[in-house]
């Protein structure tokens, strides 16, 4: 986050200062920005915790129960034995309810902690909160993106994606998570919406 004051003369022709934030996106190789959400059981979560346990991979995603986003999180669910070889854990982020995430995990058994980031602070720390969507006035929901950071907290791997209906290259975050963790990986599959 990049702070900076400027200098302003009100209407009254007296000086103020303002502060003003900007945020810059997490760059590979630092401290990835830390945060404290409620998962789809209403457990609040931090990325601390789950670092603790390994490389996280954090899969950003702007609805449940929408094609794609469905797709996504079943390819990530059918990957689990992957990503166990590999030492990593995947954690979904949406700006989705934590009632719908948990209706969402049950629908698709997804059997990975999902975040619900409600005020859209973690997608703005993390530069991925969409200004409006597919042309439609859907504003404020995550870009899909995959954030991989490390046992250390660590940012290893950042893809966003340019497009809604792009999916993450699974392929890429395997061989990043592979890198980071240095386990051999199980086979690849790719997952089919059910």
């Amino acid at each position: 986050m990049i702070y900076s004051k400027s200098s302003l003369r009100n209407n009254r022709g007296l000086k103020s200062e303002r502060a003003s934030f900007t945020l810059v996106a997490p760059r590979l190789g630092q401290k990835a920005p830390e945060f404290v959400l409620p998962d789809n059981e209403n457990n609040i979560r931090s990325l601390d915790e789950f670092t603790e346990r390994g490389t996280v991979v954090l899969a950003f995603f702007p609805f449940a129960f929408s094609g794609v986003c469905d797709k996504e999180m079943c390819t990530f669910r059918d990957s689990l034995g992957t990503l166990r070889a590999l030492k990593a854990m995947t954690v979904g982020i949406s700006v989705d309810s934590t009632y719908s995430l948990r209706a969402f995990a049950q629908t698709y058994n997804l059997q990975f902690p999902l975040l619900s980031d409600f005020n859209r602070r973690v997608a703005k720390l993390y530069c991925v909160l969409q200004d409006s969507w597919i042309g439609l006035d859907y504003k404020g929901v995550a870009k899909r993106s995959v954030f991989l950071v490390d046992g250390r907290g660590i940012l290893r791997f950042r893809w966003i994606a340019s497009t809604p209906s792009e999916e993450p290259p699974y392929q890429e975050v395997w061989r990043a998570a592979e890198k980071v963790g240095g386990a051999q990986p199980t086979i690849f599959i790719r997952a089919r919406h059910r």
